[in-house]
């Protein structure tokens, strides 16, 4: 690892401007910010996504650093508060993927339970008659809905944002949900 003094003679030539400067910190500092993030993470492949986030926020607030304080310590800083964001919102998904798999399995029960009392291939027949009907999106985000897939990786699959998949959960929802009504009256 590089000293203070050569870590200061990189911050001030990033501050003159000379912003390729700023890959001087980054290669001095990548494995030990990449160490805690992995000390503090489940998921290995979050590591870098996150050691980049942490190495983007710090050259847009090198401002903030006060010049003399240990260059480690501020950058740690920056990835707790990273990592913070990170299981706030992974608790989120992995909320709202719990939410989709269960809003699934209400819409679907009573007309499974009818199928398991009655003729079940002809009320399954009809739930992947519905399930055919969807658009192509949807009826992927079903089938990996069903499969565990994680929206992160669906969003990607498909070229949109995890937003975007939350939504498509929601519409393919309630076109199922009016299908088997019209279906199975």
């Amino acid at each position: 690892m590089i000293d203070d003094a050569e870590i200061q003679n990189l911050l001030d030539q990033v501050a003159r401007g000379n912003r390729d400067a700023f890959w001087g910190v980054v290669r001095a500092y990548s494995l030990p910010l990449r160490s805690y993030l992995a000390s503090q993470l489940h998921h290995l492949d979050d590591v870098d996504d996150l050691a980049q986030e942490v190495f983007v926020a710090a050259f847009h607030n090198l401002g903030s650093f006060q010049r003399g304080e240990n260059f480690g310590a501020w950058l740690r800083g920056i990835a707790r508060h990273k990592l913070y964001n990170h299981f706030r919102s992974s608790a989120r998904r992995q909320d709202a993927v719990e939410r989709f798999r269960h809003e699934v399995v209400r819409i679907l029960e009573d007309d499974l339970e009818r199928g398991a009392a009655g003729d079940r291939s002809e009320i399954i027949e009809k739930l992947l008659h519905c399930i055919s009907r969807l658009p192509d999106k949807l009826r992927k985000v079903v089938h990996s809905g069903l499969d565990g897939e994680k929206p992160a990786a669906l969003a990607e699959s498909l070229s949109t944002s995890i937003g975007a998949i939350y939504n498509l959960h929601y519409r393919a929802n309630q076109m199922l949900r009016e299908c088997m009504q019209e279906e199975v009256g």
